[in-house]
């Protein structure tokens, strides 16, 4: 296998038991035959009630990854940070304790390494290229395949588009024809009025208000307008008599009654002032 396929591998998300393919989880594939061509079925023995399969996968919904798989013993504690495999098994299988795989899951974002691949083979001398030896279980030899994984770009669901809006197109729409002089719009025959213009002649008041716009239209529309009962001169005799009685004054009319000759302040003005001289006399005596 090539370095650009190892590259573009996706890595395995999660490693299970299962009793078949029908409990086999989905988006799971089973192991069921090594790579040297044996059955793969972890087959009834001493302590193990019925067989079972190895299945692994790699649907990243989860965002986790498998970064690593160990063998242990049932003497040997859990390594830190990892975890056993699921059992997706019958209700009448169960899974020897002398030895069980466990897995170490990460984040996928955290890492930009995880297992890509395992396999089975039979306890022999044969060598998988590049895979890695985990160990043996029940009569297996476990291996698997590390190295960079890519994930694959999320595609976007396609929308449900209704047939109305499919039959819609911008090319089919044709806009409206500008208005040429060699294209007049048509003339009416002489002595023909219009629908519009004999409307308008022969509508009442309730057809001219209707023509009226909303933007136009004030709060004193309709209100009649008229004088105060106070105001009004033909009903009203008093303040009738008043107003003929009113004299408009001239400019000469007012000169004469509001005249003033200012004779008081120019006495006033021309009246000699005591000297000092007489004063310091006076005051001597």
């Amino acid at each position: 296998m090539s370095i650009n396929q190892q590259v573009t591998s996706r890595p395995v998300t999660a490693v299970a038991w299962t009793s078949n393919s029908s409990t086999c989880p989905k988006d799971f594939t089973m192991i069921n035959i090594t790579e040297d061509g044996v059955a793969a079925n972890f087959s009834r023995s001493f302590g193990i009630k019925s067989g079972y399969y190895l299945c692994y996968s790699k649907d990243l919904a989860g965002g986790m990854v498998v970064t690593d798989i160990q063998i242990i013993t049932e003497k040997e504690s859990i390594p830190h940070g990892y975890c056993y495999i699921a059992e997706h098994l019958d209700s009448k299988a169960s899974v020897s304790k002398k030895k069980r795989v466990c897995v170490r899951v990460t984040p996928v974002g955290s890492v930009d390494t995880a297992v890509l691949d395992i396999k089975l083979t039979a306890k022999s001398k044969m060598m998988l290229q590049y895979y890695t030896y985990v160990g043996d279980i029940h009569g297996y030899v476990l291996w698997c395949r590390k190295g960079h994984f890519s994930t694959p770009t999320p595609r976007a669901k396609p929308r449900s588009v209704s047939l109305d809006v499919r039959r819609l197109s911008i090319d089919e729409v044709n806009p409206p024809l500008p208005l040429k002089p060699s294209n007049p719009p048509p003339c009416l025959p002489p002595g023909r009025i219009s629908q519009r213009r004999r409307s308008l002649n022969i509508g009442n008041s309730s057809d001219k208000h209707s023509d009226v716009s909303l933007q136009g239209s004030t709060a004193l529309d309709g209100v009649p307008f008229s004088l105060h009962p106070d105001f009004n001169i033909q009903s009203n005799g008093v303040l009738n008599s008043q107003i003929n009685d009113i004299h408009i004054k001239s400019f000469n009319d007012i000169e004469n009654e509001y005249s003033y000759t200012f004779a008081v302040e120019e006495s006033a003005a021309k009246r000699n002032r005591p000297s000092l001289i007489s004063r310091s006399s006076f005051s001597a005596q």
